[in-house]
């Protein structure tokens, strides 16, 4: 499957957004409306999303959460609507482990331009003030958002990014993603491994000692098979929470066990297609060692077969920083 074809995607819960938008009576109200009798007529999930873009500036300001802690000596961005995102820097790493499972080899050297990420996974207040709905099944303003599918880990992005006047990353129709845009999108698989790690070379951004993992994370040893409030936790040096366990957060990549063979060395965005899309960061119901930094999993982009659990998966966001510039070749 490639971004382009999605027709042959359409997740059932994008009919409850169009259906609740068809009823909104505000703004564009109308002209959602009219996108949803095409979406009804079977014009899928395209439609859909253009509906979400058309009423998503015209909704009141999301109230603010609860203060966070900031990212102590680096530079960070606070929204009008709270949320606080930590500088990354430009800089190289190596990615994945040739002592881990085989989807980790070979492990590789890659080089990543500068981003902002959020320093907290996407909270149920955050997103249901967008979306208008809590999918999540463990209930808290606080706490991860979870049972979010890829498709609406994306509609997300793109609706944070015009709440705030910015221009979107994902095209409605095609699902591409504008890398130069200014505004949200998922991290890439590299991205994500990188701001984990936080130049760090161990198993976990702490070290090597699964025992310590329970300072820096809720996992499946002392969860009590649940989540729980997001930034409890103690951050990784970068000042970023929860990157390990809570839950397992949404990459822009499409999976592919063999990728790291053919991987690009500079700014990776994964492979051009394929069946399932990555998760990173092991959850509440993993063990430690799926916690680890290079540790990959996947799951369909609608949970079609959510082995993995959906109630496991949620997300964060992240925005390039400044002009896109190509980062220094790897050496």
């Amino acid at each position: 499957m490639s971004r382009a074809n999605v027709e042959t995607l359409k997740p059932k819960a994008i009919s409850s957004f169009a259906r609740r938008l068809r009823l909104t009576g505000r703004g564009n109200g109308l002209l959602a409306a009219a996108h949803f009798s095409r979406f009804a007529s079977g014009a899928g999930l395209t439609l859909a999303l253009a509906a979400l873009l058309l009423t998503a500036c015209n909704r009141g300001r999301a109230p603010a959460p609860a203060d966070q802690p900031p990212a102590a000596g680096r530079q960070t961005i606070t929204a009008a609507n709270g949320l606080t995102m930590v500088l990354l820097p430009a800089g190289e790493f190596l990615m994945g482990d040739n002592n881990g499972e085989a989807d980790e080899k070979p492990a590789h050297k890659v080089r990543l331009s500068a981003f902002y990420m959020d320093t907290l996974e996407v909270t149920q207040k955050a997103y249901q003030s967008l979306m208008e709905k809590n999918p999540s099944k463990s209930k808290g303003p606080d706490k991860p958002v979870e049972q979010v599918d890829w498709f609406h880990a994306i509609l997300f992005c793109n609706m944070r990014s015009l709440k705030e006047g910015l221009k979107p990353c994902y095209d409605p129709n095609s699902l591409a993603c504008d890398f130069s845009a200014p505004g949200y999108r998922l991290p890439t698989e590299a991205e994500w491994e990188y701001a984990c790690r936080a130049a760090t070379p161990g198993h976990y951004s702490f070290g090597d000692a699964p025992a310590k993992l329970t300072a820096c994370a809720w996992f499946k040893d002392n969860a009590g098979q649940t989540t729980h409030p997001v930034g409890q936790k103690a951050p990784n040096p970068w000042g970023l929470y929860d990157m390990h366990g809570n839950v397992a957060e949404w990459c822009h990549d499409f999976y592919a066990e063999s990728y790291y063979l053919k991987s690009e060395a500079l700014d990776p965005r994964g492979p051009t297609a394929g069946d399932k899309c990555v998760l990173r960061g092991g959850s509440w119901r993993t063990t430690a060692d799926a916690c680890r930094s290079a540790a990959r999993n996947c799951e369909t982009p609608r949970f079609a077969d959510a082995c993995f659990g959906s109630d496991a998966c949620g997300f964060r966001c992240v925005r390039r920083a400044g002009p896109v510039k190509q980062p220094e070749p790897v050496k």
